[in-house]
């Protein structure tokens, strides 16, 4: 039949000669390989990166690195599949010059390393804003939340302790009955019965005593919720999915090629309290003085708007409308003007809202303004549901929230522009490479995970704006450069000791 046909398996064939042959120039395994290998691990702290001369031989840390971060950009992520590539896999026997080490160390080697793995997906940033693709002006912070190894059945809250203690309690009340009704009849024919009856009474008692002793846990350490599998991971709300067991991925992305600038995992059940965290980090990993940070209004908090004013970074957060007035269409705090000559507000009906007093509340000072005009106002129906006067409480440090509110105003592309720069990475991420959740336990192991998933979104991104070629050569530029400094100290140390 007229077909393109293939060889014959019997046909003997002469394979290259080299197995660098079946790499070709531009393959991104010739990106990982130089990488690595312009990569300090001793001072990254690499276990094994200075070999022990007794003992037996452990393999390069550089090689199971090369294999994770081929792993990661390849979508293949369990230790076992990655040594099923190091059998049949031609791109992973270059790499690894036909080592074959089994699933166990290759797992070990990611859960004993996890502070240097972290280091190495730094240094890429840094390597990048070396290379000058970092704009270093606008970063968008968001958080986005991944499936833990703990299934929703296996994390327990108060509430849903004692539903399930009062549900063992209704079947027990059940069961009891049977068996007295059995009792009564007093035949041999429900002896079988009987027996089933009391067994599942048995397993009964014993789940209702595991729920009282999970619910005395609770009171004791005081915790909101206890997760079984991964006591570290929480149940978080996931938007339309509802409810998971998850962590908290953060991130912060450059506006110039949307390239992954800082990270953290947290198990914190929202974004409130993280907004200073991660512009700390970006300041200090990027040694800025001052940049832009824009995020969505999951993190309108207004201490952590005033750490970042104080840190000199400057916030596009647009606010939330959470006043009940609002719901209602009644005048919310926006319908009045504050007067900051006089210290006092105009209310919509033109009266003058005084300064009373300062007042403590959630940790804020807040000022107190009210007018005894509210009593004799027309307008006092659709201005509060208070039978006295509508009162007004200003933060002490709310000009910080009128000033940011003013530049959200009149920079709206800033907002826009988040959605493009942000959210595209946690797409890629769980959408197109499909790790919308962990394998690991833990927040440490957790962390190590996100380390080398962010380290190659980045490497994907900068492959494809830069080019491998390219890439390589510079990478061998810093190669040559390091080894220069090595040798120079290396000579120096020698001519001090003589």
């Amino acid at each position: 039949m007229r077909f393109i046909q293939g060889k014959d398996r019997e046909q003997t064939t002469l394979f290259p000669a080299a197995i660098d042959d079946y790499v070709s120039q531009d393959n991104p395994v010739r990106f990982i390989e130089a990488y690595v290998n312009s990569l300090d691990l001793v001072e990254l702290g690499f276990q094994n990166a200075e070999p022990k001369d007794l003992g037996r031989k452990p393999y390069n840390p550089s090689d199971l690195l090369k294999l994770y971060i081929y792993g990661y950009l390849n979508r293949i992520r369990s230790s076992r599949m990655l040594e099923k590539e190091t059998h049949k896999n031609t791109e992973v026997m270059w790499l690894l010059c036909m080592l074959r080490p089994d699933f166990k160390t290759i797992a070990d080697f990611r859960k004993d390393n996890t502070k240097a793995i972290k280091a190495v997906s730094r240094k890429f940033i840094l390597l990048c804003r070396d290379l000058n693709l970092f704009g270093l002006e606008l970063f968008a912070i968001d958080g986005s939340k991944f499936s833990a190894v703990n299934h929703s059945h296996k994390a327990y809250t108060k509430n849903k302790i004692q539903k399930a203690i009062q549900k063992i309690d209704k079947s027990l009340e059940k069961y009891l009955k049977s068996l007295e009704h059995l009792d009564q009849k007093e035949s041999n024919i429900n002896k079988s019965s009987e027996l089933e009856i009391r067994e599942k009474i048995d397993r009964l008692t014993k789940s209702k005593k595991k729920f009282k002793n999970l619910k005395n846990q609770m009171e004791i350490t005081g915790q909101k919720q206890i997760t079984l599998t991964d006591p570290e991971s929480r149940v978080m709300r996931t938007g339309r999915q509802g409810n998971d067991v998850c962590y908290n991925v953060q991130i912060a992305v450059d506006s110039k090629h949307h390239l992954i600038a800082e990270f953290d995992v947290t198990n914190d059940q929202n974004d409130l309290h993280q907004l200073n965290n991660m512009t700390s980090r970006v300041k200090e990993l990027l040694q800025l003085q001052n940049f832009k940070t824009v995020a969505d209004l999951g993190y309108f908090e207004k201490n952590e708007i005033k750490k970042c004013h104080k840190n000199q970074i400057e916030c596009y957060i647009p606010e939330s409308e959470k006043s009940q007035n609002y719901r209602l269409g009644l005048f919310t705090n926006k319908d009045f003007q504050y007067d900051p000559e006089h210290d006092l507000y105009h209310c919509p009906a033109g009266n003058k809202l005084i300064y009373q007093r300062i007042r403590d509340h959630s940790n804020k000072k807040e000022k107190v303004y009210t007018t005894p005009a509210c009593r004799s106002c027309t307008m006092i129906s659709k201005c509060t549901r208070s039978k006295r006067e509508r009162v007004i409480y200003r933060w002490e440090h709310q000009d910080i929230i009128e000033q940011m509110n003013s530049r959200v105003k009149e920079n709206p592309d800033i907002i826009n522009k988040r959605k493009t720069m942000v959210e595209h990475p946690f797409g890629t991420m769980k959408h197109t490479w499909g790790y919308g959740s962990f394998l690991c336990k833990g927040l440490k192991m957790v962390k190590t995970e996100t380390s080398f998933t962010i380290l190659a979104y980045n490497i994907k991104r900068v492959l494809n704006i830069i080019g491998i070629k390219e890439l390589l050569e510079i990478l061998a530029a810093n190669l040559k450069k390091y080894f220069n400094f090595q040798f120079l100290k290396t000579f120096r140390l020698l001519s001090n000791s003589i």
